[in-house]
C-alpha cells in the first residue's frame, strides 16, 4: 500500500510543468523556420524559450551588455528557483531500517518583482523553498521535519559586451521548521551569492552568509551548517547534468558537508529528469542538524529552465 501511494505521488509530481512556460508566446516562431503543423506544444515552448534566452547564454556579435540585460528581463518573472524534486532512499552506513530511510521533497519558486531598473541595473526578487522529510516507511507516514526558507533579495545580471556572465545577489533569509518548544529550530542569514557561467557546460556558484541565530535550541547551528558553500555544475546538451556542493563546517579541520547529484532528462519534450542525490555530513534538515547522515536517494526532479541555484 505504501509503495503504491509513493509511486502515485511521484507520477503526479512528474506531470508538473514550469508555471512560466505557460506564459511564453509562440508568435515569434515563424512558419518558415519551424512549421507549426509538425511541432507539438512542448516543442513550440522549447523553441520560444531558446529564442528568448539563447542570446543570454551564447555570445552574439549583434548584442551589447544592455541588450543582454533586456533579454534577461524578458525571461519569465515567475518560475522554479532551485531543483523541485521528490526522492526516496536510505542510509549508506549502518543497517537499513525504517528509521533511517525516507522520502525528501523540495518545492522552490522565485518571483522577480522588478526588472533591472533599480540602481546598478539591479532587480528585486522573492524566493520560497520548502523541504520536507517524510518517513514513508513508518506507520501513518509521518513527516519528520518541514523546513521553510523564504527570502527577499536584490540581484544583478552580469554581462560584458556580447556575453552573459552570471548573476550576483544579496538576500535576507529566514529558515525554520515551524515547530515550537523543544523541537523548534530557526535562524536568519544575510547572504551574498555569485554565479559565474563559464561556458554552456560549466557553472560555478559561491555563497557566503552572516548568520543571525535566534533559535534557542540551535545556538551552535553554524558549527554544522557553516558560513558558506561552493557549488560546481556541469551540463551536457540539456540532457545530462552532474553537480557537486561543498559546505565547509565551522571547524578547524577540512571537514565539509558534501552533496552530489546526477540527473538525466527523459525526453527533450519534457522538463522532468531522473534524479539521484548523495549526501554526506551534517545539517541536512533542521530538526537533527547536529546528527551525521550518509544517505542516497533517487526519484524525479524538475529543473529551472534559466539559471540553476543551489
Amino acid at each position: 500500500m505504501k509503495t503504491c501511494f509513493l509511486f502515485t505521488l511521484i507520477f503526479l509530481f512528474s506531470s508538473i510543468h514550469t508555471y512560466g512556460q505557460e506564459h511564453l508566446s509562440n508568435d515569434s516562431i515563424t512558419h518558415k523556420e519551424h512549421p507549426k503543423d509538425s511541432l507539438n506544444r512542448s516543442e513550440l515552448i522549447k523553441l520560444k524559450a531558446e529564442k528568448v534566452l539563447g542570446d543570454v547564454f551564447r555570445p552574439d556579435s549583434t548584442l551589447n551588455a544592455r541588450n543582454i540585460l533586456k533579454e534577461f528581463d524578458n525571461s519569465p518573472s515567475f518560475g522554479i528557483y532551485k531543483n523541485n524534486y521528490i526522492i526516496a532512499g536510505t542510509t549508506m552506513s549502518g543497517r537499513v531500517s525504517k528509521f533511517n530511510s525516507d522520502a525528501k521533497i523540495q518545492i522552490s519558486v522565485s518571483q522577480r518583482l522588478t526588472n533591472s531598473v533599480l540602481p546598478f541595473n539591479s532587480y528585486l526578487f522573492l524566493t520560497f523553498t520548502q523541504l520536507a522529510y517524510w518517513d514513508i516507511f513508518r506507520e501513518s507516514f509521518p513527516f519528520r521535519d518541514l523546513n521553510f526558507n523564504p527570502t527577499i533579495g536584490l540581484g544583478r545580471a552580469l554581462a560584458y559586451k556580447n556575453r552573459f556572465l552570471g548573476v550576483l545577489s544579496f538576500q535576507l533569509e529566514h529558515e525554520s521548521n515551524g515547530k515550537d518548544e523543544d523541537y523548534s529550530r530557526s535562524w536568519n542569514k544575510i547572504s551574498f551569492m555569485g554565479l559565474l557561467k563559464i561556458n554552456r557546460h560549466w557553472t560555478v556558484q559561491a555563497k557566503a552568509w552572516i548568520p543571525l541565530v535566534d533559535g534557542g535550541n540551535n545556538k551552535d547551528i553554524v558549527k554544522y551548517k557553516g558560513w558558506g558553500h561552493l557549488g560546481i555544475d556541469y551540463s551536457k546538451g540539456r540532457r545530462f547534468n552532474v553537480g557537486l556542493l561543498l559546505t565547509k563546517r565551522s571547524t578547524s579541520d577540512l571537514s565539509a558537508n558534501i552533496t552530489m547529484n546526477l540527473s538525466y532528462r527523459f525526453s527533450t519534450n519534457t522538463n522532468q529528469y531522473l534524479f539521484v542525490e548523495y549526501f554526506n555530513g551534517y545539517g541536512e534538515s533542521l530538526i537533527d542538524y547536529n546528527k551525521y547522515h550518509h544517505r542516497i536517494r533517487a526519484g524525479i526532479v524538475i529543473k529551472p529552465n534559466f539559471l540553476f541555484v543551489y
